[in-house]
């Protein structure tokens, strides 16, 4: 980890990553970060040992540079980085619906460039980081982007066609599970609990289940299963959301965003 790594808009997803890669072993001094405010870099400074600088010093000095800005931003971020940066750098994109063509196109040529999509429970070090190469990007330059977002969560390598699919389902997954939540606590109220009893229960549910779903490698159809007995209270409140197409709107939900995606990795935002 001798490289030296520039988070450029250091947000709460970019303080996310630096933070896992301070966790993780990286020195503070191989470390940069850009922000828009001076006060926000004296922050980081303050918080983490690192070094705030500009975005064209960045270019020049670090191996990797990791692009956290949002996505209506990174057109003039690389008009500003293209006359400082080689294509010995790689260039990591954090961006929502932001392709890897878009960004070679903007840099010098064989620029490598490798996109992911991370969703915000990195910020607990739960994260899901989905990532994909560039028409330039090696094994190695995938293996780096491996390492850095490991320090937050999990990563998993996908095809870049396959990009808005992932952020539909894992970018922008932990909402529709906050929807869900909440609806739960609603139901909980209406039938009798305190708010904050419903809340505790249905969290506690779902972290319970969530982690029976990773460590157990069973189906969850089998898993639900085992909750559902014959003529029991499960399978009425199963046979209802049948009913009322919850399967079905939650597929039709999840097209909805990465139709989403496609329209904004078009620029049609």
């Amino acid at each position: 980890m001798t490289q030296t790594v520039a988070v450029l808009g250091t947000g709460k997803i970019g303080e996310a990553l630096l933070s896992g890669m301070i966790r993780g072993g990286w020195r503070p001094s191989n470390l940069l970060v850009t922000t828009r405010r001076s006060d926000r870099a004296a922050e980081l400074r303050d918080r983490y040992g690192v070094e705030a600088v500009t975005n064209a010093e960045a270019a020049k000095r670090a191996d990797i540079l990791i692009l956290a800005v949002k996505p209506q931003d990174m057109g003039r971020l690389l008009d500003e980085l293209a006359p400082h940066l080689t294509a010995d750098r790689l260039v990591i994109s954090a961006a929502a619906g932001i392709t890897t063509a878009f960004i070679e196109e903007r840099l010098a040529a064989s620029t490598p460039v490798v996109r992911v999509m991370p969703n915000t429970p990195v910020l607990v070090d739960e994260g899901m980081s989905v990532i994909s190469g560039g028409s330039h990007a090696t094994g190695e330059h995938l293996a780096s982007a491996d390492t850095i977002f490991a320090g937050v969560g999990k990563t998993l390598r996908v095809p870049e066609s396959q990009q808005d699919a992932a952020t539909a389902l894992s970018g922008s997954g932990p909402a529709y599970f906050y929807f869900l939540v909440e609806a739960m606590t609603d139901a909980g109220i209406l039938l009798g609990l305190p708010r904050a009893q419903a809340h505790d229960l249905i969290v506690q549910a779902a972290i319970g289940a969530a982690v029976m779903l990773r460590d157990s490698g069973e189906h969850p159809v089998k898993l639900r299963e085992a909750v559902t007995s014959p003529a029991g209270t499960t399978i009425s409140a199963i046979r209802e959301l049948e009913n009322h197409g919850v399967r079905a709107a939650l597929i039709a939900a999840l097209e909805a965003a990465r139709d989403r995606s496609r329209e904004l990795a078009s620029g049609n935002g």
